[in-house]
């Protein structure tokens, strides 16, 4: 990086007796053996892609200016290089790495993984305390079979947890019951009250959602609201009054014809502008079809407020709102809609008292998927949560339907795992109680940002792609953020660059290949086989052939 490029001439050794081979230690302290680029450079790049989120392009550039000119290929390949060599050095340093985690009474270990489309599943174990990514693995699906080996390692490696934290995934729950018996286990608040939001809205909410996907409303208003457009920019002054007379409570001006077509203009795009009653969390929390929904049925009933009152609702002044007015119609008066969404709204009545409840994702909160929940006591939360169930039990319009009682059954299944009283662990200040985390935020905190980095690097919204291709051992850079584990695997050095140079750069590369086979599906010469435009017409000719 200082320099640019360079010649080097190097003298190396063999001694006669053993035929030992040396080389020259200052050269090897600057770039790996037989490699190009630095070890300067490496560290340099991996941090551009994988923390600062610079694509390969903006890389080239920017090392150009500093007299390394690489291609955007060498980029993702140094790249791939520098995981590598973190992994390694993660791997030498598990030592230190668990003198960290006791000092502070143990780790609890949170589980999660991700996945997209028909990628393979990155999963990732990490420290709930120290926030640590402890371990990586990509597996084909998180199946009991496949993760109990994966959490075999991460006990063999950092012993016992004092706690855990996951979702309710059977793959998961299996697995822990097998490699962690005994130890306090917790299911994350929020996995837990989305999934019975799921089971308990679900029917109603894809309902509503069909219904108003087969009516086309959507499409149908944008249409007309493109229309209004072109008519409203040939007198945009009809935008002014519009907002004054929404100011004054008052129509300021009625003689502009485009003024209803403004007005009506105004509110098709409230309609489809729901995001401000969204709080970010999603369905079952966030219902965005039925919010649309009573959004329509408000302005259908503003429409028919307007048209009534007029003397003449059949005028060119009234025709857009009696054309919005017959379209909403269809969709507002349709019997078995209104239906579904009564019945959805009863539904929502018991999930949202629910969630008040657990004291986590709140109507009034607008943290979103950040939501760890509130502070409050596990015994008051469970308390409420008992005191919820015996509403329920109590109630009449609610204790005997099945979707009810199948709620109040799930909460029974789990509730050992959602009240588990706090660990008490020794440290080195002495004896302290530890509350694990309510939810699994920090991992899906980690992953959201995870794919928004690559998303920001390669510009594409779907990352199956990325990860088939991503190292296994990609998570390991949020530990970078760390100052305790950077002291950790650093060992004495200064640098990473300091501590890269002393691992064997053959590792490295043996490393490398066996990360890059894992990622092939198929082998090199079977893509070189798929790769034959005449495939099919040869292996025709072959097995002919073979006939005769």
């Amino acid at each position: 990086m200082d320099i640019g490029k360079f010649w080097a001439v190097e003298k190396v050794l063999q001694c006669l007796d053993d035929k030992s081979i040396y080389t020259s230690e200052q050269l090897r302290a600057l770039a790996p053996n037989k490699c190009t680029y630095g070890f300067d450079v490496i560290v340099y790049i991996g941090f551009a892609l994988f923390v600062h989120c610079r694509s390969d392009r903006d890389i080239v550039k920017q090392l150009a200016k500093r007299n390394i000119f690489i291609s955007e290929r060498q980029i993702g390949y140094l790249g791939e290089k520098f995981i590598t060599y973190l992994s390694i050095v993660h791997s030498q340093s598990k030592e230190k790495l668990k003198n960290i985690i006791y000092l502070g009474g143990g780790y609890i270990l949170q589980l999660d993984g991700t996945c997209e489309g028909d990628s393979p599943h990155l999963f990732t174990g990490i420290d709930g305390i120290s926030e640590i990514v402890l371990e990586n693995i990509k597996l084909p699906s998180e199946k009991a079979e496949l993760l109990i080996p994966f959490f075999k390692k991460i006990k063999k490696k950092y012993g016992i947890p004092i706690g855990l934290v996951h979702d309710m995934g059977r793959g998961i729950l299996t697995a822990v019951e097998e490699v962690f018996p005994n130890v306090p286990d917790f299911i994350c608040h929020f996995h837990f009250l989305r999934d019975i939001g799921k089971d308990l809205l679900e029917e109603e909410y894809s309902k509503i959602r069909n219904i108003l996907k087969k009516s086309k409303i959507r499409s149908i208003l944008r249409q007309r609201s493109k229309v209004f457009e072109k008519i409203i920019k040939k007198n945009i002054s009809v935008v002014a009054e519009l907002r004054a007379s929404i100011d004054n409570d008052r129509i300021e001006s009625s003689c502009f014809p485009e003024f209803p077509i403004a007005s009506i203009y105004a509110m098709i795009y409230w309609a489809f502008d729901i995001s401000s009653q969204l709080k970010g969390y999603g369905f079952p929390f966030d219902r965005s079809h039925l919010v649309f929904f009573d959004r329509l049925k408000i302005i259908h009933s503003v429409l028919d407020k307007i048209i009534s009152t007029s003397n003449q609702p059949e005028s060119n002044l009234f025709k857009p709102f009696l054309k919005i007015y017959k379209l909403l119609s269809d969709v507002c008066d349709d019997k078995e809609l209104n239906k579904s969404v009564i019945l959805l709204k009863k539904k929502a009545y018991v999930f949202d008292k629910l969630r008040s409840s657990l004291s986590i994702a709140l109507v009034e909160n607008n943290k979103g998927l950040n939501d760890d929940g509130t502070e409050d006591n596990i015994k008051t939360i469970e308390e409420s949560v008992r005191k919820f169930k015996h509403w329920i039990i109590n109630n009449k319009q609610f204790s005997e339907k099945d979707c009810y009682k199948k709620m109040i059954k799930q909460i029974d299944k789990y509730w050992e795992k959602l009240f588990a009283d706090p660990i008490c662990v020794n440290t080195s200040q002495g004896k302290i109680m530890i509350q694990p985390q309510r939810t699994n935020n920090i991992l899906e905190r980690f992953f959201r940002n995870l794919k928004r980095k690559y998303r920001k690097k390669s510009g594409n919204h779907s990352l199956s792609k990325t990860l088939k291709t991503m190292l296994a051992d990609t998570p390991l850079v949020k530990n970078l953020e760390n100052d305790e584990y950077l002291k950790a695997v650093l060992d004495g050095c200064a640098t990473l660059e300091e501590r890269f140079a002393k691992i064997d750069s053959r590792n490295v590369l043996k490393e490398l290949t066996l990360a890059k086979q894992k990622n092939e599906k198929l082998s090199p010469a079977m893509n070189q086989i798929i790769k034959n435009k005449n495939l099919p017409t040869t292996l025709i000719s072959m097995f002919e052939a073979y006939a005769r």
